[in-house]
């Protein structure tokens, strides 16, 4: 694959190039097929192709490409904006604004929570990702490779430990780290907002420990703060439900969406609110591309296919296969690489350990390797990038996500101990 015109700063983890898809399978431009598991990094929970969004798409196309909110409303991001206020489960009237991307829709958060409490300091979490643009990059909780030779980013952000069941840090461990963050390093009157995944994605798919959680949520409460949620990689079914956040039984006051909203077509949203999201001058909120009309067609059908019912039921179908396969090969006794598994419902990582031979790091890169070779296709996470982070489309037929899981167990026998 020639890359010969493409910035070497942008990192490729798999040197092939894919030409067309069908659900969980995709075959590359010499016809070779694989199981995706990567799904776009968490963009395709209803796969490749799905035929109800491409019909969507494709009569949304003889009718209408684009018009820039901003100037010349249309009816698609009314529609979508609506679908949203019903689809997202908060006990109060969801106001929100499409974006691009979950970057966009990161920044454009920072200002709503500026804007609503004339505050500028923010706390996010080790090992969190929230995006690429540079105040979105300082929330993220790890320096190589994204703050790396980047020098001062805009700011304050403090952060703080992220207590999971997944990770060696608990509930009162975090607490007591924000206390002295609160005596030693930042007033809370000074906070404008605390933005936290429920289920980090980058960070090694770890769940937020819910009893940390609500502790947060009355935190804020009583500060004056603002919780925000990044369900960009977590929501939309990812999880088994809508969101992640109904795990924790903790509404945030605003909510970042992405990635699978639109299934494949670039379409994220912050969303909270009305009098937050109402808090910034008319104007002050807005884009050109921002909510375009092929990607609203598709989160229109997106909303109307992941009833909470029909993701139970595709989220505890894989999540079960997952588990199986992943018991057999810990019981196997054949992979000492093999660590624990994270996550919730379809979320789900397996943490790689190091042994005599290798870091957990390495055995995961020569996994990711053998799985091609093999027919799967895998994707690290981690801030080690020894996590391997599982998401196949949540449609993915019983009998190609076994098939995959297959591929996956013959890869792990390709290493060395």
């Amino acid at each position: 694959m020639d890359l010969a015109c493409i910035s070497q700063s942008l990192g490729v983890i798999h040197p092939l190039c894919m030409e067309r898809g069908r659900n969980a399978e995709v075959w590359d431009e010499q016809g070779n097929r694989y199981i995706d598991f990567i799904g776009g990094i968490g963009v395709l929970n209803l796969g490749h192709g799905h035929p109800a969004v491409v019909e969507a798409i494709r009569a949304q196309s003889d009718k209408l490409l684009h018009s820039a909110f901003n100037a010349v409303p249309h009816r698609g991001y009314l529609d979508v904006a609506r679908q949203l206020a019903e689809f997202v489960p908060v006990s109060y009237p969801l106001s929100c604004m499409l974006t691009n991307s979950g970057a966009e829709a990161t920044e454009n958060a920072l200002k709503v929570a500026r804007a609503a409490t004339g505050r500028q300091g923010v706390i996010a979490f080790d090992d969190g990702f929230h995006g690429r643009t540079l105040a979105a990059l300082n929330l993220n909780g790890k320096v190589k490779p994204y703050k790396h030779r980047l020098g001062a980013l805009p700011g304050p952000v403090h952060h703080l430990p992220f207590p999971s069941r997944d990770s060696e840090v608990d509930a009162e461990q975090a607490m007591a780290a924000l206390e002295r963050l609160f005596e030693v390093e930042l007033p809370p009157e000074e906070v404008a907002c605390i933005i936290v995944e429920p289920v980090q994605g980058e960070g090694g798919f770890r769940l937020l420990c819910a009893d940390f959680a609500a502790r947060l949520r009355a935190l804020c409460d009583a500060l004056g703060i603002l919780l925000v949620f990044d369900e960009i990689q977590s929501g939309f079914g990812r999880t088994g439900s809508r969101f992640a956040f109904s795990h924790l039984g903790v509404e945030p006051d605003l909510l970042l969406l992405g990635k699978s909203m639109a299934s494949g077509l670039p379409l994220a949203a912050v969303a909270g609110r009305a009098a937050l999201m109402d808090a910034l001058p008319k104007g002050g909120l807005g884009g050109t591309y921002s909510g375009n009309a092929l990607a609203c067609a598709a989160a229109r059908v997106v909303m109307e296919l992941m009833s909470e019912q029909q993701l139970r039921l595709w989220g505890e179908r894989q999540e079960r296969a997952i588990l199986a396969a992943y018991q057999a090969w810990q019981a196997s006794g054949r992979y000492p690489m093999l660590g624990r598994l994270t996550g919730i419902g379809a979320m789900r990582g397996i943490v790689f350990e190091d042994t005599a031979n290798a870091t957990g790091g390495e055995h995961l890169a020569a996994l990711l390797d053998a799985g091609r070779e093999l027919g799967v296709l895998l994707m690290p996470s981690g801030r080690r990038r020894n996590v391997l982070r599982l998401l196949p489309p949540l449609t993915t037929e019983p009998e190609v996500l076994a098939e995959g899981l297959a591929c996956l167990e013959r890869a792990l026998e390709m290493l060395r101990p």
